[in-house]
C-alpha cells in the first residue's frame, strides 16, 4: 500500500504528463465561463454551441435520450436552452465533450475504452434516474457526475496504458465481467494510487465544482465524505451498482455488487423503493443507450 506522500506523487506526475487529457476542450471551457457570467443569456450560449456542429448534435442526442425523459423529441439547441435552461445544457455540453476521451482503444483481453464508456453512460442515466425518484434536484448534475465518475482510469490509460492493462489483466475477470481481485487495490499496487485518486486530481485540474471531486473520488466509498457531502456520490455509487447489474461491459472496478445499507439509509431509500428504481431502470435500458456517443 502506497503511503499518502507516494500516492500524491504518483497523481501529481500523472496530471502533469498527461497535459493534452488534462485540458478541456476550447469550446467547453468557454461554454463553462459563460454560463457562470451572471450577465449571460440563452442567445450567448446557443451562438457559443453553434459553432461545433458535432457538438450540437450530441448534445440534441443527450437531451433527447430515453434517461432524459422529455416529451417529444427537441430539434434545435435554442429549444434545449429554453427547456432545461443553461446550466443544465452547460452540463450536457461537458458531458458530450468527454466522449472523445474514451477513445482509446482495446485494453486487451475483453476491455477496451468502450466498454469503459458504455458502463459510464449507463450509470449517468441511473444517476439521474435515481435523482428524479428521489426528487433530489440534481438532474443534469447527476447524469454528469454518473459519466465522469471513473474518468481516473481513464487518465491511467494516457498516462501509462501498460500498467492499466497489467491492473486490468491481474482483476482476473470472468466471462460476465466480474472481477475476482479487487480493481482498486491492485491499481495501488501497480500505480501507486488508484482511479479515484486520479480522476479526484483531474477534476480539481478541470476546476470542476467540488461535488465532482467527490465522486470521482470517493464513489467507492462515499460515507467517507463529511455527511453534508454525500448525497451526489451516494447516488453514483448505488447507480454504478445498478448499471453493473446489466450486461455492461465493464464492472472491473466492482468486485461486489452488494450495496452498503448505509447508502440506502443516506437517501433513505427503502427495500421497495430500491425494487421501483431498479424497474425503472429496466424499462428504460430496453431503449438505446449511448446518447452522448
Amino acid at each position: 500500500m502506497p503511503t499518502p506522500e507516494q500516492r500524491l506523487q504518483t497523481v501529481d506526475n500523472a496530471i502533469r504528463e498527461i497535459s493534452h487529457i488534462a485540458t478541456l476542450p476550447e469550446i467547453t471551457v468557454k461554454i463553462v465561463e459563460l454560463v457562470e457570467n451572471p450577465k449571460s443569456t440563452a442567445q450567448d450560449l446557443h451562438k457559443v454551441i453553434s459553432q461545433d456542429p458535432a457538438l450540437c448534435s450530441r448534445i440534441l442526442k443527450v437531451v433527447n435520450s430515453s434517461f432524459y425523459g422529455l416529451p417529444g423529441q427537441i430539434g434545435s439547441i435554442n429549444r434545449a436552452i429554453v427547456m432545461l435552461g443553461l446550466n443544465a445544457v452547460k452540463n450536457i455540453a461537458i458531458a458530450a465533450s468527454l466522449v472523445k476521451l474514451f477513445r482509446g482503444g482495446d485494453l486487451g483481453k475483453g476491455f477496451s475504452a468502450k466498454q469503459i464508456w458504455d458502463h459510464s453512460s449507463l450509470t449517468a442515466g441511473c444517476c439521474k434516474l435515481i435523482s428524479d425518484q428521489l426528487k433530489l434536484g440534481l438532474n443534469d448534475e447527476a447524469y454528469l457526475a454518473g459519466l465522469v465518475h471513473d474518468i481516473g482510469i481513464v487518465v491511467e490509460m494516457q498516462f501509462d496504458r501498460n500498467k492499466l492493462i497489467e491492473a486490468l489483466q491481474k482483476t482476473s475477470c470472468d466471462s460476465a465481467g466480474a472481477p475476482a481481485n479487487d480493481l482498486l487495490t491492485i491499481e495501488d499496487a501497480v500505480f501507486g494510487a488508484n482511479h479515484q485518486d486520479f480522476g479526484m486530481a483531474l477534476c480539481e485540474k478541470w476546476k470542476f465544482p467540488k461535488n465532482f471531486s467527490y465522486v470521482t473520488g470517493f464513489h467507492h466509498r462515499p460515507l467517507d465524505l463529511a455527511f453534508e457531502n454525500r448525497t451526489l456520490t451516494c447516488v453514483v455509487y448505488l447507480a454504478d451498482r445498478l448499471a453493473a447489474e446489466f450486461p455492461t461491459p465493464f464492472r472491473a472496478d466492482l468486485h461486489s455488487l452488494d450495496i452498503d445499507a448505509g447508502v440506502l439509509d443516506q437517501l433513505k431509500i427503502t427495500s421497495d423503493r430500491l425494487k421501483s428504481i431498479r424497474d425503472a431502470m429496466h424499462n428504460i435500458v430496453k431503449a438505446p443507450m449511448d446518447a452522448a456517443a
